[in-house]
């Protein structure tokens, strides 16, 4: 087993197999949550009905993040990486027996989301922690950027492919394209080699029942100021980009009479976008001082934002999605090499889980805020003459989804302000230089941890 196991690629050769085998499964993945979005926005006309399915995906998400993050650091992290293939994969057979039936509801895909979410809580920590024991610590920024076309690269074709084959093969024929690349990439997971990192200190200290290894996470992050401030950015930059990227498909399909070649123009766009910021940062590897990234990325993102929900049609949706969009990876990538720099690779599981739930604890209300704000204020405001028409109506336009376009350009002026505080904030736009390496820590006396 032994022989074996040192023979199956590794390093940077093995985590591109494993890149490849998720690219092709997230881009079957894409294809169908471009159908069901429609099929579900068809079926309700509510923006309320449409972010419930990020709630049942969320709100068990975070609930089991902190447990898995445990399992991450216990566990063979091969395995812990395909519990949430495996879960995704259970959740989209699930929607394709109900559709495969021609009995699918829309309460159907909140119940596959539960699921989705349960094991899509082990995926990212899992996959985080695996760069830092896979690549080494110069390749972080490529790998990082390479994650980033994961997310990107994919919705660059998966509209316009969806749309092609909708009409051709259905919902169910990319159902069952979608189940059938979960299986190639677990198959990819399977022959590489994930080496397991070595024991630390800081891992030393966290050991204890699951409920304590998963309190550690917590205890690590607010132990360290720099890196709890760099976790309150995304906090309230996730929670304004959530109320706004919410409302983007119903407003302009309410926009455009649900004409869903326009919806997925918009798609398109933004995934080109996140594909070439992705290929600049792979290349480039961001500012020196990561911090710029993130700080600076959030600025951009949110002038981006604010730009959707101006009046323009397709145009200027177009622009906004892509400032949005080309800066994304470089906030991630900057922030993820920042957290795998300076956290010891034998906690980043629990750490990692606990860093995400900070960042997503506004993710389950921020689809409901939207929809409720949508659906029962500035829609019917906006539609109607009224003051706030009066005021807005000359920024945002008038009739179906400007009440959402005025969310979302208030959204992302929020976006922006969340970005700029961290400039003010001495311990956040420091944080590299006052938090070690994790290198340095591991060689460091024990007293010269951290506690």
């Amino acid at each position: 087993m032994q022989t074996t196991e040192t023979k199956a690629p590794g390093g940077m050769f093995g985590f591109t197999i494993v890149w490849l085998g998720q690219i092709v499964s997230v881009l079957a993945s894409a294809m169908s949550q471009f159908g069901l979005t429609i099929w579900m926005f068809q079926k309700t006309e509510s923006a309320t009905a449409l972010g419930l399915m990020q709630v049942f995906f969320i709100t068990p998400f975070l609930i089991i993040s902190p447990i898995a993050g445990v399992m991450v650091d216990r566990h063979n992290r091969k395995m812990m990486m395909m519990v949430s293939d495996l879960g995704a994969g259970i959740a989209t057979t699930l929607i394709l027996v109900f559709q495969w039936m021609g009995v699918l509801e829309f309460w159907h895909l909140y119940f596959a989301g539960v699921i989705y979410g349960l094991g899509m809580a082990f995926q990212w920590p899992a996959y985080s922690a695996a760069i830092t024991s896979m690549v080494s610590k110069e390749q972080y920024g490529r790998a990082n950027g390479m994650m980033s076309l994961i997310e990107a690269g994919p919705q660059v074709v998966a509209p316009l492919l969806a749309g092609a084959l909708l009409p051709v093969i259905g919902l169910t024929g990319i159902l069952i394209i979608d189940v059938a690349t979960f299986l190639l990439a677990i198959g990819a997971l399977l022959i590489v080699h994930i080496p397991q990192p070595a024991r630390t200190e800081e891992g030393a200290r966290g050991q204890g029942s699951v409920l304590q290894e998963a309190a550690y996470g917590f205890k690590y992050i607010f132990a360290r100021p720099s890196l709890l401030g760099l976790q309150m950015i995304f906090f309230f930059g996730n929670l304004f980009m959530g109320i706004l990227f919410t409302l983007v498909a119903p407003m302009i399909l309410s926009r455009t009479d649900n004409n869903s070649l326009m919806f997925g123009s918009v798609q398109t766009a933004g995934a080109v976008a996140g594909v070439a910021g992705g290929i600049i940062m792979s290349a480039w590897g961001g500012f020196k001082r990561r911090v710029h990234g993130v700080l600076l990325g959030w600025m951009f993102s949110g002038v981006g934002g604010a730009i959707i929900g101006l009046m323009g049609g397709l145009p200027v949706w177009i622009v906004g999605i892509m400032i949005t969009s080309i800066v994304s990876p470089l906030v991630n990538a900057s922030n993820q090499a920042i957290w795998q720099a300076k956290v010891a690779p034998d906690v980043q599981g629990r750490v990692f889980s606990a860093r995400r739930l900070i960042a997503w604890l506004t993710n389950p209300i921020a689809p409901i805020i939207a929809g409720t704000l949508a659906d029962y204020v500035f829609e019917p405001q906006m539609r109607a003459t009224t003051a706030l028409s009066q005021i807005f109506g000359g920024l945002v336009g008038a009739g179906p989804g400007a009440g959402m376009g005025l969310i979302i350009f208030a959204a992302g002026t929020l976006t922006i302000l969340a970005g700029a505080a961290g400039y003010f904030i001495p311990v956040i736009h420091n944080a590299e230089t006052i938090l070690p390496d994790h290198d340095q820590l591991t060689k460091a006396e024990p007293e010269a941890a951290p506690a």
